[in-house]
């Protein structure tokens, strides 16, 4: 190694410049790597939700990084159609000057941008100001260039004024998820609203997962999801058929006991057994176990999830969220049954866990584990996070 004090000030400026040329290639090399673990759907193959909740664990990156990281990848990378031909990318020039060196992770966010707002046919002149400036001075440049291109388009008119709504709803599945529109007086949409906004408040932020990088909208639909939880879990619900609302998943014992198949749900759509196993956790969802004629060999019972007292106690104990750096208060979580009801698993105090619907569906479908020692929730991160051990214990606060 030469040493720096030796070298005049034009040999260090040369060698930091050459330095940074090499970190932005392997940059570029690591956005195609990326961008390839999201066309393959490693989120998925992992039990993940999506690929930044991989990439936090796998490289302690927070979440708005790796988030980053992947909108960019995803400018950059080739694009494979369904028959296997390989598009441009997005933005091709700028991913030339990336691959070359040119250009940081933070120029390609400030060109994205720009690109947005002027025609496709002006990235060479954006690429030309993120060569030669700072992000900050492109952003600048790129403003002016749109503001060039159209300071003499009309004024945008103000759209019609949309007819006042009415109490209507609306339910249709398409591609295995339910699409709901409505339409609320203002007394029932102020009280739908008031449900809501406290379930859609951004998360907490933790030093492991970093801020809530969900948008208002993904927000606003984990808050219905878990305003039809804490209804199931309710006391007093509407009547169906002379009985409370129940919702019943059906399933040969076989497909169950091999974690193979689907379930049946109550209008013929199947569910996946992954998520077989974290529905049956929650009140209000009865599981049916078929034998082998078709008989049902074992119905569950809504008393079959935690009652009150047992929940008090989960409470004391895991104040929340058990799940290390998570924090979610206890109306927001489900008791989790370590050992599955399945496979003969109790419903007690030593046997369950609170977890909120993010880290619950976590641990269903992906390698995380959790057990209790001597009486904590201690949670075991997959193999591939520590290729080196057998499992990696994870416990609250460490």
């Amino acid at each position: 190694m030469i040493e720096t004090r030796l070298l005049s000030t034009d040999e260090l400026l040369s060698s930091i410049v050459s330095k940074v040329t090499e970190i932005r290639v392997r940059e570029h090399e690591m956005m195609q790597e990326i961008a390839e673990l999201e066309r393959r759907g490693a989120a998925s193959e992992l039990g993940y939700k999506d690929l930044p909740q991989v990439l936090r664990h796998a490289v302690r990156w927070d979440l708005r990084t790796a988030k980053r990281w992947i909108d960019n990848a995803a400018l950059l990378a080739n694009e494979i159609t369904p028959t296997g031909s390989e598009l441009a990318p997005v933005l091709p020039l700028t991913a030339e000057a990336v691959a070359e060196g040119a250009l940081s992770i933070d120029h390609v966010a400030v060109v994205a941008e720009i690109m947005k707002t002027v025609p496709a046919e002006h990235e060479a002149r954006v690429v030309g100001y993120a060569r030669d400036f700072e992000p900050h001075t492109v952003r600048t440049l790129g403003a002016k260039l749109a503001y060039s291109l159209f300071q003499d388009d009309p004024e945008p008119r103000d759209p019609e004024p949309a007819p006042p709504p009415g109490n209507q709803h609306l339910m249709q599945w398409k591609n295995g998820r339910l699409e709901i529109r409505a339409k609320l007086d203002k007394v029932s949409g102020a009280k739908y609203e008031a449900l809501l906004d406290p379930l859609a408040k951004p998360r907490p932020t933790t030093a492991d997962e970093g801020p809530d990088l969900r948008s208002r909208e993904e927000r606003e639909g984990d808050a219905l999801a878990e305003l039809v939880d804490l209804m199931l879990r309710a006391d007093q619900l509407p009547e169906h058929g002379g009985e409370p609302v129940t919702l019943t998943l059906t399933m040969p014992y076989e497909d169950l006991a091999n974690q193979v198949g689907h379930a049946t749900l109550d209008n013929g759509d199947r569910v996946p057994v992954e998520q077989v196993r974290e529905l049956a956790c929650n009140a209000g969802i009865i599981p049916m176990v078929l034998g082998g004629a078709g008989q049902p060999l074992n119905v569950g019972r809504k008393t079959r999830t935690f009652p009150a007292a047992i929940r008090r106690t989960l409470v004391t104990r895991d104040r929340g969220c058990a799940f290390p750096g998570c924090g979610r208060p206890p109306r927001q979580c489900d008791a989790h049954h370590i050992r599955h009801w399945a496979n003969g698993g109790d419903t007690s105090v030593d046997n369950a866990v609170l977890l909120c619907r993010h880290h619950h569906t976590l641990i269903h479908q992906s390698e995380w584990d959790v057990k209790l020692v001597t009486g904590i929730p201690t949670f075991y991160a997959p193999a591939w996070l520590d290729p080196g051990s057998t499992r990696n214990e994870v416990r609250d606060g460490t």
